[in-house]
């Protein structure tokens, strides 16, 4: 199983990126995926997760409205789009695959059992 990210960089407030999580070596059509990031010093945190099941989507609350997340089942991939951005997003992100669940739980990091290298998303001016 391998998942790795793209598409993170430095951007000014109020702009936008689009991460890309290309995921191998599993089913992707079949399991939930989930973006996380990690700003420095602080904890893991979960921000949006793509279920296989119905196509349904979930967002912590201090992304929704700003973030989409979609999947792309023929090319294995997951993009977290992300508008409006503030400085408070700078972060490394991830993507992981809950290879236990078709929809979309909680953000629990346990959860997940496969995980990509990050991508680091810094908001500045």
């Amino acid at each position: 199983v391998q998942l790795v990210e793209s598409g993170g960089g430095l951007v000014q407030p109020g702009g936008s990126l689009t991460l890309s999580c290309a995921a191998s070596g599993f089913t992707f059509s079949n399991y939930a995926i989930g973006w996380f990031r990690q700003a420095p010093g602080k904890e893991l945190e979960g921000v949006s997760c793509s279920s296989a099941s119905d196509g349904s989507s979930t967002y912590v609350d201090s992304v929704k409205g700003r973030f989409t997340v979609s999947r792309d089942n023929a090319k294995n991939t997951v993009y977290l789009q992300m508008n409006n951005l503030k400085p408070e997003d700078t972060a490394v992100y991830h993507c992981a695959a809950d290879l236990a669940r078709r929809r979309c739980g909680t953000y629990r990091v346990g959860d997940y059992g496969y995980w990509g290298q990050g991508t680091q998303v810094t908001v500045s001016s």
